[in-house]
């Protein structure tokens, strides 16, 4: 797993290189770009694009392909990122073990780099190398999931339930929203790139939901367990903002079994698929477990 891994890490990193490379000594755009780059490119799991490569390859189509796929889903995800940490967000310092974007690059600039990666994400999707009509395919479900319908959504309810009661379905409704849908684009437009067709995109999205509430699940535990220097980010902040999440509704252990039934759903919906599902499977037992 570990060597597959790898195999499609090395090939998002090269792509986004390419995607945003450098600007130009003194240009007058430079400082956009640079700090579009900082946060591009100062670390992450890249586990949402190695699902766009990984969901390509399970459906018969070459990993390749969908390179400009996977580098829009990472752009997107940065964005977010990028937003998420700025003062009128959720106010963080620390993102990926480094100083947040607006905190090298000021608030402004930071927001001007979020806005760019959102729409240079979107040019480089429609940089597909196959069909038209896939391209358009991919980057209609990107716009989608990252959306009002999906992830701008549940971060608007994160926002407006801070303080107040929230219970199962609510949470759940914002996890689908905040951490599921991109993962969902992620593994969909990789199956898009394969020219694979409606069930195989079924499945992808019920493995998608698995593994991202399993995601967040696990992440909530471990804003309670971990610490600031092996997850890169500040520790406490649910508490700290009294927000809800599923260890102060539920507590650790049940929200652990919660992780485990979510990683199950996950494998399952791999089932239909013909090829080798090893790899997607071994990833949604490691992130269930998942340290930082």
């Amino acid at each position: 797993m570990k060597e597959t891994f790898e195999r499609y890490l090395s090939m998002v990193e090269e792509a986004l290189r390419k995607a945003l490379p450098q600007p130009p000594k003194n240009s007058l755009t430079g400082p956009v770009t640079e700090s579009m780059g900082y946060s591009l490119f100062v670390g992450g799991k890249r586990i949402r694009p190695v699902l766009t490569l990984a969901f390509c390859d399970l459906c018969g189509g070459r990993p390749e392909t969908a390179l400009p796929f996977a580098c829009a889903v990472e752009m997107i995800h940065t964005y977010s990122l990028i937003h998420d940490d700025l003062p009128c967000m959720d106010d963080d310092d620390l993102r990926r073990g480094k100083p947040a974007n607006h905190k090298v690059y000021g608030e402004a600039m930071a927001l001007l780099a979020g806005d760019g990666l959102l729409t240079k994400a979107f040019e480089t999707a429609l940089a597909f190398p196959g069909p038209s009509s896939a391209a358009l395919e991919g980057v209609r479900i990107l716009a989608q999931c990252a959306g009002a319908d999906g992830m701008v959504g549940g971060q608007c309810i994160d926002l407006n339930s801070e303080g107040k009661d929230v219970d199962l379905a609510l949470l759940r409704e914002m996890d689908l929203g905040k951490t599921v849908a991109l993962i969902s684009a992620a593994c969909q437009m990789g199956c898009v790139a394969a020219g694979a067709g409606e069930e195989r995109l079924k499945s992808a999205r019920s493995y998608a939901e698995g593994i991202g509430m399993a995601f967040q699940i696990r992440d909530d535990i471990l804003d309670v367990l971990g610490d600031a220097a092996t997850l890169g980010k500040n520790v406490g902040m649910d508490g700290v903002r009294d927000k809800r999440n599923y260890v102060s509704l539920l507590g650790v252990e049940k929200a652990q079994q919660l992780v485990e039934s979510f990683t199950a759903q996950a494998e399952q919906a791999l089932d239909s698929f013909p090829g080798d599902t090893n790899f997607l499977k071994g990833l949604a037992r490691q992130l269930a477990t998942r340290k930082a």
